[in-house]
């Protein structure tokens, strides 16, 4: 443990993201986002050209509509319309319904080591869950996880910015300084965490969703970073 941080054999308080932390999550929205370019086969713009126009998409409905399946199947909609330049017909929303049908049916796949280590964790700390997007989604994945009663409490919430952590802090009556975020995203688990006074855990996940990346301070000694979620045991 790094010199002034909470020391290992102290209770505190570790606050978890869901998805691409305790279970693959973007790695099936991105199979279907190679299915969706591939089916597209436009005759000018290439794999790469395209993605950057969906991503351009889904950032916008993201900010207006918020995540989630839903969400993610009107931004592949519009992408269509605004590279074939028309309305999507009947049969082009079905094709765009049935590659996204894995959305629908895929199984929670918890990452390595998630239950053992959450099962250690839970003797000494009190852990919080904190996820983002569609409120019904969310929980239906939390559900199938077998992983909530680990945790004093879960929250499915639109946006995790820095409001949201000082908000968590309020509405838990703990001190920001003593307690920790742990998740795979630099955009929605460490930055705004960090802003909000908390020290944080990042576990990188090479299928992190673009639009959660971002910029990470090497020199910021409250940012502790981890191979893996199992190496958690190795510090609290």
């Amino acid at each position: 443990m790094r010199q002034g941080t909470p020391g290992r054999r102290d209770a505190q308080v570790l606050v978890f993201d869901a998805d691409d932390t305790l279970w693959e999550n973007n790695v099936v929205f991105e199979r279907v986002i190679d299915d969706f370019l591939g089916w597209l086969d436009h005759p000018t713009l290439d794999r790469a050209q395209i993605r950057a126009i969906l991503d351009d998409i889904e950032r916008a409905n993201a900010a207006v509509h918020g995540y989630g399946s839903k969400v993610f199947l009107r931004s592949l909609g519009e992408c269509l319309e605004r590279l074939r330049q028309r309305p999507a017909s009947v049969a082009e929303r079905r094709e765009i319904d049935a590659l996204a049908e894995a959305l629908v049916n895929h199984q929670v796949e918890l990452m390595p080591g998630v239950a053992e280590t959450l099962d250690a964790l839970a003797e000494r700390h009190r852990l919080l869950l904190l996820t983002k997007g569609d409120r019904e989604e969310q929980q239906r994945k939390l559900d199938a996880s077998g992983l909530l009663h680990h945790f004093h409490t879960a929250h499915i919430v639109r946006e995790k910015n820095v409001d949201t952590y000082r908000w968590l802090a309020g509405e838990h009556g703990f001190d920001p300084g003593s307690a920790w975020m742990i998740g795979n995203s630099p955009k929605s688990d460490i930055l705004p965490a960090r802003a909000a006074g908390m020290w944080a855990v990042f576990i990188p996940n090479e299928n992190t969703w673009v639009l959660e990346h971002d910029d990470l301070d090497p020199t910021d000694p409250g940012v502790l970073r981890l191979a893996a979620f199992g190496d958690l045991l190795r510090h609290f």
